[in-house]
């Protein structure tokens, strides 16, 4: 009776994100209950493993006692405190001070957002005032990758170049600007690492050339597009956009809100190739999802220019929830399971087993690629493996994918574009990894069945 009326309150009121509205009042929303380790449950009774890590973000697993009495204890003691006026609280302070020691470099300089979008939307506000400070106010072109994500604010949603966030918002604007994605499975130039590296970089010499060398700011990357696909370039591909954006005079932007905190193996995905970014943004593992917060975390260099420039005046730039007490007290204990805990130890074993059963299924016929790093990997299906064919958008694959998934006690990111995305979250132990794996193939065995898919399936010769 309550999960109904929760069904009827929720299709009248609750809007939900990145959804057909449409869609949803008619399907109705799935109540999620409880959960706990990699386990969730719902309202009525099913219980799921999560192999997404909520959205990407529960790294450190469902239920760790020590993040709950964390921020149960600093609700009791100080449930607010303003970054306004010179005040401040101690672990917002702390957690600061514990992530610049942590972070690649001189990013020593930490600013407290509620989550990614508008650490980026910072991101984007601070290089304007920067190049202001430079004396270089023409240098406000920005470029970020196709198939990149940058979140869903009215600023950010440009910079993402997923159309589903541009239509009907008058997006992107006219300073946002892409070049191609380095995708080794669907490249024009092939899977070799070196020409797709080549690609990636003439492209962005050719687009800052187009724009103009004093006109571009930025270039804003994922070390793996998330949400475009789980897209994982070659190794040394980020290192060589780093260092043609040192060449050409523009400041490289390492978007981490996904792949930081573990989610690649290491606490942040720049150290695989010893990359320092001038910015950086993370959230999501930050507090593992338990409560908002997002970072943006900046080269000493620019914050100091700034600093500088504005003299006596303040920054105009602030959020009434920026270093939330709560939030970084969470921050600070899932922090303390990465290193202490052991967490990220684990995260990197668990991340070899996971890509090593994945690899497995490449030879179902619906698979057409297995890719990823670490805890974050993608199975892209194909109606064609010689030809790479994507399926009918009007079969509506990823929807039955991921209600077959569901009933099979699974939880995934179906995208749209015929890829299952996976994180799960790196508490997760060598039986729960192969729980998930088999419960994919399993779910890809459901979808095969299906006459409408097998009708259109090519079977290798």
């Amino acid at each position: 009776m309550l999960s109904n009326s929760l069904v009827e309150l929720d299709r009248e009121h609750l809007i939900h994100p990145v959804a057909s509205y449409r869609g949803h009042e008619n399907r109705g929303v799935t109540v999620l209950q409880s959960a706990r380790g990699v386990f969730v449950k719902d309202a009525s009774g099913h219980e799921l493993i999560d192999g997404f890590a909520g959205l990407w973000c529960v790294n450190a697993g469902y239920g760790q006692d020590s993040i709950v009495d964390a921020v149960t204890e600093q609700m009791r003691r100080l449930p607010y405190a303003t970054g306004y006026f010179s005040l401040g609280s101690e672990p917002a302070i702390r957690l600061a001070a514990e992530l610049a020691e942590r972070s690649p470099g001189d990013l020593n300089r930490i600013y407290f957002t509620l989550g990614g979008s508008d650490a980026v939307d910072s991101a984007v506000r601070f290089i304007h005032y920067y190049f202001n400070a430079l004396g270089k106010p023409q240098k406000k072109q920005f470029i970020t990758l196709e198939r990149g994500y940058h979140g869903s604010s009215s600023t950010g949603a440009g910079l993402t170049a997923l159309p589903i966030f541009h239509r009907g918002f008058d997006l992107p604007l006219p300073w946002q600007h892409k070049i191609a994605s380095p995708y080794p499975y669907r490249n024009p130039v092939g899977s070799d690492p070196s020409a797709i590296i080549a690609a990636s970089v003439e492209a962005l010499r050719q687009r800052v050339e187009q724009l103009g060398p004093d006109n571009v700011a930025a270039f804003f990357c994922e070390p793996i597009q998330g949400s475009g696909g789980v897209i994982v370039p070659p190794a040394g591909w980020l290192k060589a956009m780093r260092e043609t954006c040192r060449d050409l005079d523009i400041l490289f932007v390492a978007d981490e809100v996904i792949t930081g905190f573990g989610r690649t193996g290491p606490l942040f995905a720049c150290e695989m190739e010893e990359v320092v970014p001038d910015m950086m943004t993370v959230a999501k593992g930050l507090t593992s999802g338990y409560v908002p917060m997002g970072a943006l975390f900046m080269r000493e260099e620019i914050y100091q220019t700034i600093a500088e420039s504005a003299g006596a005046a303040a920054v105009g730039h602030g959020f009434t929830y920026s270093a939330h007490p709560v939030s970084a007290a969470a921050g600070l204990a899932t922090l303390k399971l990465y290193t202490e805990g052991g967490l990220l130890a684990n995260g990197q074993t668990m991340g070899d087993r996971f890509n090593a059963r994945l690899e497995r299924l490449r030879d179902h016929p619906l698979v057409g690629d297995v890719r990823g790093r670490g805890l974050l990997a993608a199975v892209e299906l194909v109606s064609d493996k010689a030809a790479k064919t994507k399926f009918d958008p009007d079969l509506k694959l990823s929807e039955r994918l991921f209600e077959a998934a569901y009933r099979n006690g699974l939880i995934l990111r179906a995208f749209t574009d015929d890829v299952l995305g996976f994180a799960p979250p790196l508490s997760c132990t060598e039986d729960e990894i192969d729980l998930i794996v088999e419960r994919v193939r399993s779910t890809l065995d459901t979808v095969l069945d299906l006459k409408e898919v097998r009708a259109v399936i090519s079977e290798p010769a």
